[in-house]
């Protein structure tokens, strides 16, 4: 899956959200000063073209909707994180993450919490 500019993924980030929009909406959903209308515009056509969104004619005008989910591209934008800075390894990414954030003891525990239902349910699965 192709990467996103940073206004593409503002765009799909609005997109996403509004799960349907027109041009407009999606203009409006920008904090002021807005970009231009025709730089919103453009960047909506390279999402289409990318094949990230699509749209429903009506008449003149036209809505658009994603055709890639959040959760599919950040998958995909997440895996090439981890290929590029920590060599491919999620355990490399998460031993960075934990010691380099500032994580109290309820969120390592609710991590914690979820890596043990995560081995259950792979251990059920191997049986």
């Amino acid at each position: 899956m192709k990467d996103l500019t940073k206004a593409e993924e503002q765009v799909m980030r609005y997109l996403w959200k509004l799960e349907k929009a027109f041009l407009k909406d999606i203009v409006d959903q920008f904090q002021e000063p807005r970009p231009a209308y025709t730089t919103i515009s453009t960047v909506i056509r390279t999402l289409v073209t990318k094949k990230f969104i699509s749209f429903t004619t009506y008449g003149r005008i036209k809505e658009y909707y994603p055709l890639v989910s959040k959760e599919i591209y950040f998958k995909s934008h997440f895996k090439g994180v981890i290929k590029n800075f920590f060599s491919g390894s999620i355990s490399k990414f998460a031993m960075f993450f934990t010691n380099n954030e500032d994580l109290n003891v309820k969120e390592l525990e609710e991590m914690k919490q979820f890596i043990e239902e995560k081995i259950e349910q792979l251990k059920k699965e191997n049986d």
